[in-house]
């Protein structure tokens, strides 16, 4: 397969913004992207911003958020308390909220993927390609009950280190989604084998998007 490359002409590092409808969504679609873009120095920026949580949740947001960035010269962390669940409904607030993110001026945006089952993640990945127009959105998954799992068509292959470490991170700063059947380690690393399956990685493992629309230079 051929491997694509990401960055700016003469191989200079590009402005990141992840937005995740809640607490932990970040983390479980692309922490192990941007982690890995990270590692390779492929960044110059990153904007992070978490559309809702409060009281515990907001504060394991923050903590995660943290310790991804960590290090990190150029970020900056939005955490906003957009009601749960009623997105679709809030959405005027949200879509003015929305415009004030122009300003970090990003060349890549990681968002919700356009047929995630749940309304809020559809009201973020909407309002994304509202905003950014002339931008590189690449639409990442979150597994859940409804079944919503498609065929994405990009992958970012993840060594065995990486696929601990986001593991890792989501079981140390998310420790109120514990008890939830579905957030355990097998599901998470589970989906991260079958992607990498599909983009036959040769670290067996990938990060899965959806790339609506690209320009090849």
């Amino acid at each position: 397969m051929l491997s694509l490359e990401l960055g700016r002409s003469g191989g200079a590092p590009v402005r990141l913004l992840a937005i995740g409808a809640h607490p932990d969504d970040i983390e479980i679609g692309c922490c192990g992207t941007i982690l890995k873009l990270l590692e390779e120095d492929a960044l110059s920026a990153i904007g992070w911003v978490v559309l809702s949580g409060k009281g515990e949740r907001a504060d394991e947001a923050r903590a995660s958020a943290e310790a991804v960035l960590s290090g990190v010269e150029e970020k900056q962390l939005i955490q906003r308390d957009f009601r749960d669940g009623f997105f679709p409904y809030d959405g005027g607030d949200i879509k003015g909220f929305f415009e004030s993110l122009k300003s970090f001026s990003p060349d890549i945006v990681l968002t919700h993927q356009r047929s995630d089952l749940h309304q809020d993640h559809r009201v973020a990945c909407e309002l994304t390609w509202n905003t950014f127009r002339d931008h590189l959105i690449l639409e990442y998954e979150v597994p859940k009950y409804d079944g919503d799992t498609g065929a994405p068509n990009l992958f970012v292959p993840l060594g065995e280190d990486l696929r601990r470490r986001k593991i890792d991170h989501l079981m140390t700063h998310f420790a109120s989604q514990r008890p939830k059947r579905w957030f355990k380690e097998d599901l998470f690393s589970g989906l991260l084998r079958l992607r990498g399956m599909e983009c036959n990685s040769p670290t067996s493992f990938a990060e899965a998007f959806y790339c609506r629309k690209a320009r090849l230079a």
